[in-house]
């Protein structure tokens, strides 16, 4: 079982990731890995000695294309339970939540296939127990 919670902020050394919630014209952008038949939203790990706002933005522009966009914090999140980074069942990691509003894009030079411009949320989830429950948690704070 795969538990997702949120917090308002935690010690910033404990932040592994960023994970961004993106628009363009009012349409959702996912991202398609070239390695997936599914869909998820932006992000990624942060890099030895990097801010956590410059994994999300780095994130951004690898995973969408994106160069010209307003990012903002949403909130911070964690993921309990046994993942593909979480070894133990306890095991708990952290990652930084973003909303970006993206005004233009470049060619994608990365291992995502394509984005995904969308007027709905996708069915097909990559991470189906935890990205739904990142966009029901911005929605709540008001952020979309």
């Amino acid at each position: 079982m795969v538990e997702v919670r949120f917090y308002d902020s935690i010690d910033d050394s404990l932040l592994k990731f960023a994970v961004i919630i993106a628009k363009t014209d009012n349409k959702w952008v996912f991202c398609k890995h070239k390695e997936r038949d599914t869909y998820e939203v932006p992000g990624g790990h942060r890099e030895d000695g990097e801010e956590i706002l410059e994994t999300a933005k780095r994130e951004l522009k690898e995973e969408t294309g994106a160069v010209e966009f307003d990012i903002k914090p949403i909130c911070v999140y964690s993921v309990k339970g046994k993942t593909r980074v979480n070894e133990q069942l306890d095991d708990e990691s952290f990652g930084m939540l973003y909303y970006a509003n993206i005004a233009s894009f470049e060619e994608l030079h990365s291992e995502i296939e394509t984005i995904l411009l969308t007027d709905k949320l996708v069915d097909n989830w990559t991470y189906p127990l935890i990205q739904p429950r990142l966009i029901e948690e911005a929605h709540k704070r008001g952020f979309i």
